[in-house]
């Protein structure tokens, strides 16, 4: 595992336009904290975001992992990219004269993509704690580390939304058009959902309940938006009349579903690399 990674990490390191993507990710993930520093002085009215409780334990976790996921796509970019140039620059055609074997190939970039996963989610982590530590009026242990189950969320849908964007990369070797391919499926969904939601059936329930096993949706399942659990929300909603009614929670099934879809697209892309004339 460590040699196919090595492998890798040398071909991002060789590539500029890869790392200024993934140093501009990280930034953008430091940046959450300064939500913390919005203010809103009107006359009588202050508003001062932080103080709204977005940055309470344990719903730091929710919120964080949320707004966090937004940013996933600068290293969608870098995957596609990645696959972009083993086409462009023959890498991949080198690679397997060298010895590599296709399935070694392929274990290279699934690899690759668990590591972007697995660092963003430790990255997420530190700037959540440091920031429910500097502004959580709840800071007992058991509190602190409540919620967690958002961060292997977050973690599971990066894993599978990048396996996503790796086929596309191997399908359609171009990353720009991966990326477009990416947003014309996402687009699909929702027109197949609305057709669902507004031809087929009477209610929103059944669409949901289908929608739920599409890959894109799935994704965004696991994390729902975490707005809607604000108490100063909930306090404008009552006194309009609303009562939110959310499942915030992160199921198991939803978990199982995205992992199915990775699988699918890991292999799925084993098989274009396998049958393709490279």
């Amino acid at each position: 595992m460590f040699r196919l990674l090595n492998i890798e990490i040398y071909k991002l390191q060789k590539n500029l336009a890869s790392k200024v993507l993934v140093i501009s990710y990280f930034l953008l993930l430091v940046s959450i904290a300064l939500i913390a520093a919005i203010k809103f002085d009107i006359g009588p009215i202050k508003f001062h975001l932080a103080e709204q409780g977005i940055f309470n334990f344990p719903y730091i976790w929710h919120f964080n992992t949320y707004i966090a996921s937004i940013f996933k796509f600068f290293l969608l970019l870098v995957i596609v990219s990645m696959m972009a140039n083993e086409y462009s620059n023959r890498t991949l055609k080198q690679n397997l004269i060298d010895g590599l074997s296709k399935r070694e190939f392929i274990l290279s970039k699934f690899y690759t993509v668990i590591l972007f996963a697995l660092i963003s989610s430790l990255f997420v982590s530190i700037v959540t704690l440091v920031l429910g530590l500097v502004y959580s009026d709840f800071n007992s242990a058991n509190i602190i580390f409540s919620d967690l189950e958002y961060l292997l969320a977050y973690f599971i849908k990066l894993v599978g939304f990048f396996s996503f964007g790796l086929f596309l990369g191997i399908l359609i070797k171009r990353s720009a058009f991966a990326v477009g391919g990416m947003l014309i499926w996402f687009i699909g969904e929702n027109i197949v959902y609305g057709i669902m939601r507004w031809k087929i059936f009477d209610d929103a329930k059944p669409a949901d309940a289908i929608s739920q096993f599409f890959p894109l949706k799935a994704m965004g399942n696991l994390i729902d938006e975490p707005f809607t659990r604000l108490s100063a929300v909930k306090s404008v909603a009552n006194q309009l009349g609303e009562k939110f009614k959310f499942d915030y929670a992160v199921h198991w099934y939803e978990i199982a579903i995205v992992l199915v879809w990775t699988s699918i697209f890991i292999y799925l892309s084993y098989l274009l690399v396998k049958k393709r004339d490279l």
